[in-house]
């Protein structure tokens, strides 16, 4: 399957979550399953994506459901149907889709769409990132001091940046550093996986911007039992600082 039609079929995909989801409200929106962490309407997001991509010559990795679809196809998609639930729990408008799509030497094509704005993020490989129809370049914050920066939760070390954010939404938060609304983000733990972070990353790549592990470990995988220890900056500089703050 080629980018095109990669980016067309995850816009159909955040098209049906945003239909099966939307008129969720109130408290049935706020409902739990059993599994602890996860949300009623995470399990109707991720049935109305695996509608989508069922039948298709695809591995699937979702954060939801595991993984299905097509042992050992060439391209393999990983999803969080939800990245921000409790916000879309609460009404918070900042919630998303993540999708991207890995081929054999990496991420290949991402979109993350922000269901509350209806803002879509999205990269191919090789060729930029975008928002909806505007390039993203990152910010060229060096130090510091001048750098607003979104948190995942607090680090092990506050740092004197200019302003901070911490907005609950991973895949979001590395789409806004990608557009220079934020300078940076970091997490305080190895807490995130692939489907958190996969889509926002190859979004910042090419806008730019630099995402680690603070181990340095991969970050372009599909293995669902990973977990990574992420900070993004749009340079070096400032990715260097917030690494120190990050553990």
């Amino acid at each position: 399957m080629e980018p095109g039609a990669l980016i067309e079929m995850f816009g159909d995909v955040c098209e049906e979550i945003n239909r099966a989801v939307n008129p969720i409200r109130g408290a049935e929106r706020r409902a739990r399953t059993n599994r602890p962490g996860q949300y009623a309407i995470d399990l109707v997001a991720d049935h109305a994506a695996l509608e989508v991509f069922y039948g298709r010559d695809l591995t699937i990795v979702s954060e939801e459901s595991g993984v299905s679809g097509m042992p050992n196809a060439r391209l393999t998609v990983v999803i969080d149907p939800i990245d921000g639930s409790s916000n879309a729990s609460r009404d918070i408008p900042y919630w998303a889709t993540s999708l991207c799509a890995l081929d054999q030497d990496g991420p290949l094509v991402a979109m993350v769409v922000n269901h509350a704005t209806c803002v879509v993020n999205t990269a191919v490989r090789g060729q930029g990132a975008f928002r909806d129809d505007e390039k993203l370049t990152a910010t060229d914050v060096t130090r510091v001091e001048n750098a607003f920066v979104a948190l995942s939760s607090f680090p092990s070390r506050m740092l004197q940046w200019k302003q901070f954010r911490a907005l609950g939404s991973c895949a979001l938060a590395l789409c806004d550093v990608a557009a220079g609304v934020f300078d940076g983000y970091l997490d305080s733990a190895s807490v995130h996986a692939p489907w958190d972070y996969l889509g926002g990353y190859l979004i910042c790549e090419e806008a730019g911007a630099h995402v680690i592990d603070v181990q340095e470990r991969p970050l372009g995988i599909s293995d669902p039992n990973a977990r990574r220890h992420l900070v993004a900056a749009g340079t070096p500089q400032l990715l260097s600082a917030l690494r120190s703050a990050a553990g």
